[in-house]
């Protein structure tokens, strides 16, 4: 089993923690992030970090290169098959700690982020602790795609996009697992392109285990810095999460099916209403109250954090929207009912290092 070959600690007598970061052409953030990974108030115990490296090509090899050699507590696999559950699963094998931290090589941590992590852990006795992912911009466009990310009209009241939720959540961003979680219920699923720590959680808490969120762990994201990298990212969202309800035979949320039963339902009024008006009545009604919705989730967002991104939000809230339902409708061809291997455009994660990879 993985916990009895490698959950050993490094001193004596406290637990440890283990990091993985899974990595892929992060020139531009990567240091940044092992810097605030390295920099964190020790938890009891020592920690080590992991970072498996998808073969970066970039120049980001390099410099986990230059870092390792400062820093014993770094060590540097590679991950041939270039995907963020094989990286994972990798760093895994590889690590010793008592608790495993998943953290990203596009975020920026706060100091207390593994101390916290762990007294969380062992106050509620979850199996899978995680918390606020802030999101930022360094542009006007940016700051409107980040603030939309923390509405619960663009996520469908996903808790963890939450900030301030304190509670059991069905997943979370990253997560700090105990280490026996990974004998229950197994690694992440190498098959998956996206929602891989969407899948396993869910296969956690089928198996009656306990995730909590709590806004005491932080940590600081830039997220996609246009409208088209949103709607590319949550089309693969969108596709990905068909398989995983095609495993499970059951979605997680009834939110995952909303946006692709919007999307199908609008290509089939307007189909409908080239032959029966009234479906053209019914596809603009549709749509009349949508963008009533968009609109009214705009002005709350734009009076929270500013009425200058209120002419675009309601754009940004299509794109994850629209991308998200389109994906998922693809997804449903491919895999329900063609069963054939998916496009390159839905396996390849193709993006520079200024573009992070989040997770939903």
């Amino acid at each position: 089993s993985i916990a009895e070959t490698s959950c050993k600690t490094i001193s004596d007598g406290e637990p440890t923690v283990s990091i993985v970061v899974p990595c892929l052409n992060e020139r531009c953030r990567i240091e940044a992030a092992i810097q605030s990974i390295l920099t964190q108030e020790p938890p009891a115990g020592e920690f080590e970090v992991i970072v498996a490296d998808g073969m970066s090509d970039d120049g980001t090899r390099e410099i986990l290169a230059n870092l390792a050699r400062s820093d014993p507590r770094l060590k540097v696999i590679d991950n041939p098959a270039r995907i963020t559950s094989c990286g994972m699963n990798a760093g895994i094998r590889h690590a010793r700690g008592q608790y495993i931290a998943i953290m990203g090589a596009h975020n920026h941590y706060a100091p207390d982020y593994l101390r916290s992590s762990l007294e969380v852990s062992q106050r509620t006795g979850a199996d899978n602790v995680g918390g606020s992912m802030i999101c930022l911009g360094e542009s006007w466009l940016q700051h409107a795609i980040a603030i939309a990310h923390h509405s619960p009209f663009s996520v469908g009241g996903a808790r963890w996009h939450n900030v301030d939720y304190e509670g059991p959540a069905d997943t979370v961003f990253g997560g700090f697992y105990r280490r026996e979680v990974f004998d229950r219920v197994g690694l992440f699923d190498e098959t998956l392109v996206r929602n891989q720590d969407d899948e396993l959680n869910l296969r956690l808490t089928r198996a009656g285990g306990k995730i909590w969120h709590s806004p005491r762990i932080k940590s600081w994201y830039f997220p996609r810095a246009g409208l088209a990298a949103v709607f590319r990212q949550y089309l693969q969202y969108g596709y990905w999460k068909i398989r995983v309800i095609q495993k499970h035979r059951l979605p997680a949320s009834i939110r995952h099916l909303v946006p692709g039963s919007f999307v199908f339902s609008s290509i089939a009024l307007a189909c409908l209403g080239l032959f029966w008006p009234p479906a053209l009545w019914a596809w603009l009604g549709m749509f009349g109250v949508y963008l009533c919705c968009a609109v009214i989730a705009s002005m709350i967002t734009a009076a929270k954090r500013g009425w200058n991104y209120l002419p675009i939000l309601p754009l940004v809230f299509a794109c994850y929207h629209f991308g998200y339902g389109v994906g998922f409708l693809r997804g449903v061809v491919d895999f329900l009912i063609l069963r054939r291997v998916p496009a390159d455009r839905f396996t390849t994660l193709t993006r520079s290092s200024a573009q992070p990879l989040p997770r939903r």
